[in-house]
């Protein structure tokens, strides 16, 4: 669902990426032909990795800051490598989290959540096979 969103933006505004107006390669240079011609706001990296980031927070709630801290790390990389502006990937940030909490509202997913809780809370759970 959010790679419809992002896509209809990118359409939309057709903004031009740092790296084509700056003339300058990213840190995917085998990608910069089909990404000169696609828009660069919003930040479809960012929103993906922002969505996925709120999501992992959620099951691992131990982990929260790392997770998140890495989600939005993933967002940062795409300003560093000349793929996006800034607020390329401010914009795909919130529309990853207006996805999550879309979602939020949809009976599959909160029912695939719980269950990823509940499993994930199993494996991290540990066991002591050696008492009897």
């Amino acid at each position: 669902s959010h790679d419809y969103a992002v896509r209809n933006a990118k359409e939309y505004y057709k903004r031009v990426r740092p790296f084509v107006i700056y003339k300058d390669a990213t840190c995917t240079p085998d990608k910069d032909e089909k990404m000169a011609i696609t828009g660069s706001y919003p930040s479809g990296h960012a929103s993906f990795g922002w969505a996925v980031a709120l999501i992992l927070a959620e099951i691992n709630p131990q982990r929260k800051a790392e997770i998140l801290r890495r989600g939005y790390e993933f967002g940062e990389s795409r300003v560093i490598c000349g793929a996006h502006w800034q607020s390329d990937v401010e914009a795909g940030r919130l529309m990853g989290a207006s996805v999550v909490a879309v979602l939020h509202n949809t009976p599959e997913f909160t029912k695939s959540l719980s269950e990823a809780k509940k499993e994930f809370e199993e494996l991290n759970t540990p066991t002591n096979e050696l008492t009897p």
